[in-house]
């Protein structure tokens, strides 16, 4: 089932009256889990570009579509080749700030998967 994001703060997002200190991963499953950002800081030294490793790692089979959260201010980025990589798997991408990110998450249905940076 999937969960209803209820707010978001610099550095704090509240899933189904849970609240998280860090960015999240939503599956399609509805499991929520830390977003692995490692993945991406260690190619680019910030975790504000999602590297082709990252985007691997969000990526179930099946998902239709992604939204990404991209930081309170809207910092996020995909890079080149995670773009490559979501396109060639037919997930369309959806970039807004972590804001509006939640409304429209909260508003589509279908096999969606997020991600949500919290800060930035």
């Amino acid at each position: 089932m999937k969960p209803k994001i209820d707010s978001t703060s610099f550095g704090s997002i509240t899933v189904d009256g849970k609240t998280y200190e860090y960015d999240i991963l939503i599956r399609i499953n509805g499991q929520v889990e830390k977003r692995e950002k490692q993945l991406s800081k260690e190619l680019y030294g910030t975790s504000h570009k999602i590297s082709l490793e990252e985007a691997k790692y969000i990526y179930e089979e099946g998902t239709e579509k992604l939204i990404i959260g991209t930081g309170q201010t809207g910092f996020v980025k995909l890079s080149e080749e995670a773009e490559d990589f979501f396109r060639k798997k037919n997930c369309g991408v959806e970039l807004f700030p972590t804001p509006w990110a939640i409304e429209r998450w909260n508003e589509l249905e279908g096999r969606i998967t997020a991600m949500f940076h919290v800060t930035c």
